[in-house]
């Protein structure tokens, strides 16, 4: 079967801090991590998916491949395997913005290596998405991840820089030589600002220096997320930004960047061009603001 994305990366237990039955101290069980998020939004908007991870057999996972499978991702690359599986805890403040803890060192997923590319795999699908968290969480995940890109149809990569989880790898230094492999492969590179700035500069850019700084280390477009600020495109040299308007209620940004990856892409899946594709995907995100979680029930259930 022909593919439209497929995704490597890790999917984790995910409890969230939500009053539930008038207490404010009991937590909701669900599942998130970036390149499940992505997958499952896309699918909602018409790609068809499949996700390679390893599953770890704790009690946990059986639960995830059942919600995967009903979110319609291919899992015919996400095997059970002796192990456990990532958790992950988010709490909110009263604007929104999320505090994390893991619980993730040593998890399934962290064992997946270049053991395990099929290349007929990525060979079945029109784009492969890679992430700097899959490129963190392992040196064999990251080894995994520069070999997809190096025979994937067309990359598209989110560097999705994340210092805690680099300073069991080596820290910045790592996570930009891990960077520098991937990049030169993508046909779109997806990056935050300020977030993802150290991976290219030692020094504070502004959003247009870091946009011809992420240009220059790829060999496609760049589509650089910038929160309220909007979003910053460059195809062919040329650069625009395109706007997004406020959010009246934010409730969660958890996983608000991936959905706006799924969308962007979809964009492009049915032939838009960048700016309108990241108009659809900054009124997409807009929406998953509205909701808690990486994953909104009321989202995935549509």
């Amino acid at each position: 079967m022909q593919l439209d994305l497929i995704g490597i990366g890790e999917c984790m237990v995910e409890f969230r801090a939500e009053p539930i039955a008038g207490r404010d101290d009991m937590m909701r069980m669900a599942w998130g991590g970036d390149v499940m998020n992505t997958l499952v939004h896309a699918g909602r908007l018409g790609l068809r998916t499949a996700f390679q991870t390893r599953v770890g057999n704790d009690r946990f996972g059986p639960w995830l491949r059942a919600a995967w499978h009903r979110a319609g991702v291919d899992l015919s690359h996400a095997p059970l395997v002796p192990g456990e599986n990532g958790l992950y805890f988010i709490t909110n403040d009263p604007y929104g913005e999320r505090s994390f803890t893991y619980r993730r060192a040593g998890s399934a997923a962290a064992g997946m290596g270049p053991e395990d590319l099929d290349p007929d795999l990525i060979a079945s699908s029109r784009v492969v998405l890679l992430s700097g968290i899959t490129q963190a969480i392992s040196e064999s995940a990251d080894r995994l991840t520069a070999a997809a890109a190096r025979i994937a149809r067309a990359v598209v990569y989110d560097p999705n820089y994340r210092p805690q989880l680099w300073s069991r790898r080596g820290g910045l230094e790592s996570a930009r030589q891990a960077f520098h492999r991937v990049a030169p492969h993508a046909a779109w590179t997806l990056p935050s600002y300020p977030a993802d700035v150290p991976l290219i500069s030692n020094q504070d850019l502004t959003s247009g220096r870091a946009l011809k700084y992420f240009a220059d280390a790829g060999s496609g477009g760049v589509a650089m997320k910038m929160g309220a600020d909007g979003v910053l495109i460059q195809k062919d040299g040329v650069t625009h930004h395109i706007p997004v308007d406020p959010v009246a209620e934010l409730v969660d940004s958890t996983g608000a960047g991936d959905a706006w990856n799924a969308a962007f892409l979809s964009g492009l899946h049915i032939g838009e061009d960048p700016e309108l594709a990241a108009r659809r995907a900054n009124a997409y995100a807009a929406i998953v603001l509205t909701y808690p979680g990486a994953i909104p029930a009321e989202i995935a259930a549509a």
